[in-house]
């Protein structure tokens, strides 16, 4: 017995074609899912600036927040820019302090 594949009713160049497609359809959804990837793990980048308005504090308390550690930044040349996303996640781990009276 022999590994064949017979196929009835569809001619060769149809076979080609279906091939052809297919193949073509799963390269072109590939490379989709590829630029959509690189395009998420681009991260956002906004100024001092921006990011004491997004906070609500002003440029001195940024500063500080900064060189505490508390906000983490990143400098590019001579500038230092701010990631949003960790910005936004150094929010959620900042911790509510309540003073309770004596």
């Amino acid at each position: 017995m022999t590994n064949e594949i017979i196929l009835n009713g569809i001619s060769l160049e149809q076979l080609e074609n279906s091939i052809k497609t297919i193949v073509s359809e799963t390269v072109q959804n590939a490379v989709a899912g590829l630029t959509s990837t690189a395009k998420d793990e681009t991260p956002e980048l906004i100024t001092r600036k921006e990011t004491a308005d997004l906070l609500g504090v002003t440029l001195p308390t940024l500063h500080v927040w900064t060189r505490n550690g508390v906000i983490p930044a990143k400098r590019i040349g001579t500038r230092v820019r701010y990631e949003k996303r960790a910005v936004l996640d150094a929010l959620k781990d900042i911790e509510t302090i309540k003073y309770r009276r004596a």
